[in-house]
């Protein structure tokens, strides 16, 4: 949220309500003219979110990605006669309290899409990867309406991963560009984009290289991309040398977008060892036990949709990405997905302690309870779900009810 430091017609219905912020650069106070100071916001420190004079405005946050209350302000701003009100309030100090603003903990809505057996776009969702259901592909809804219920059901952020095999259309053919286009002119929260982020040659024989695929996403409405298998190989081939090639997915796309802007898929699943030395990966003691009894496991990370594993653990590839320019963590677990069992608290606090960036938590929600748990049992930025929200289990209300009355903070 924000603390208003003058009066403006702006925030006429300002409540104190979550704002959506997304750059990692901030105007200090030092440097803030006191005549355009509109509002600032606590992350750290105290800094400038929101300058004004006369009729001109700009803020460190995005009203468009901020739902109901960012709208209203982009509302008052349209209304007639507020460029004179506007005028008018620039030297009215405001009389709302100040008090230190605070993050929230963010609930996001997952919605995996694929063709199904007869070429039509759909919502689906796999138990253990498996989105296969008496040999038909789950058809869970329309991507465009889901994404459309879950913000108004109270979303704060809208995933999709395209986990359609890939195919060799020509860029402007993409199914999930139109997708992202019709669901942001409906959907006023971030919109990440997950599934096929990497350079290829289309069937005309034209060549696009990553950041040509994300800037298309971006063009269309995404605000963030998800990075999976490829990310696992940039890892590897920087822990082998040692070295930034600046020629990643990664690197390229955070540098031009900014590190906010790429999200890293893991997925991985747990290996059992009998003892930390038997492996050079990095290990946990578990409370959960292995099949014969061990008491250690490692996070081994996977590629193709989970069928094929690496030789690289969860640790090493949320580090390596975060060296790289990553600003996100998108942590899965397959011995969780679809089991409704609650989050994978050991791994998300495993992965947490080793990077600085966001961890969403994500596989094995099951009940709004888990959501309060995840938030409560590990410093986990945000918490996703995807079947529980489809099936209509658990309302997305139902979790932001539940955060609330246990005193987790939320939009």
């Amino acid at each position: 949220g924000v603390n208003l430091h003058k009066e403006s017609p702006l925030f006429a219905d300002y409540n104190g309500e979550k704002l959506y912020f997304v750059h990692s650069y901030c105007a200090t106070l030092m440097e803030a003219d006191k005549e355009w100071l509109l509002c600032t916001t606590n992350y750290g420190e105290e800094f400038v979110s929101g300058v004004q004079k006369g009729n001109i405005t700009a803020f460190q946050f995005h009203p468009e990605k901020s739902g109901a209350a960012g709208l209203t302000i982009l509302g008052n701003y349209l209304k007639d006669g507020n460029n004179e009100a506007l005028t008018l309030s620039s030297s009215k100090k405001s009389d709302v309290e100040q008090k230190p603003t605070r993050m929230a903990k963010r609930v996001i809505a997952c919605l995996d899409v694929r063709t199904n057996d007869y070429g039509d776009l759909v919502v689906t969702k796999g138990d253990q990867y498996d989105v296969r259901d008496e040999g038909e592909v789950r058809n869970l809804g329309k991507p465009v309406e889901l994404a459309k219920r879950y913000y108004e059901e109270g979303a704060d952020e809208i995933t999709f991963l395209n986990i359609t095999g890939f195919r060799d259309f020509p860029m402007e053919d993409q199914p999930m560009l139109e997708v992202l286009q019709k669901t942001s002119e409906q959907v006023f929260v971030p919109l990440t984009i997950g599934g096929g982020i990497r350079e290829f040659t289309d069937s005309n024989g034209k060549e696009y290289s990553s950041l040509d695929v994300a800037s298309e996403y971006f063009r269309s409405g995404a605000d963030k991309i998800s990075i999976g298998s490829d990310a696992c190989y940039t890892a590897e081939e920087y822990l082998k040398t040692g070295r930034k090639s600046g020629k990643s997915s990664i690197e390229q796309i955070s540098f031009v977008y900014g590190a906010q802007a790429v999200v890293i898929s893991v997925d991985p699943r747990r290996v059992y060892v009998k003892s930390p030395e038997d492996t050079s990966h990095n290990t946990i003691k578990t409370q959960v036990p292995g099949p014969d009894g061990e008491e250690y496991c490692w996070y081994q990370c996977t590629v193709k949709g989970g069928r094929e594993g690496r030789d690289l653990d969860a640790v090493q590839l949320a580090a390596s990405c975060e060296a790289l320019g990553a600003g996100e963590i998108l942590l899965n677990c397959i011995d969780k997905d679809g089991t409704n069992s609650g989050f994978d608290f050991e791994l998300i606090n495993h992965v947490k302690a080793a990077v600085s960036i966001p961890v969403i938590a994500s596989s094995g929600a099951g009940s709004a309870a888990h959501f309060v748990e995840v938030f409560q049992e590990t410093d986990a930025e945000a918490a996703l779900a995807a079947g529980i929200f489809h099936r209509k289990e658990v309302p997305i209300a139902e979790v932001k009810q539940a955060l609330k009355e246990s005193g987790v903070e939320i939009r």
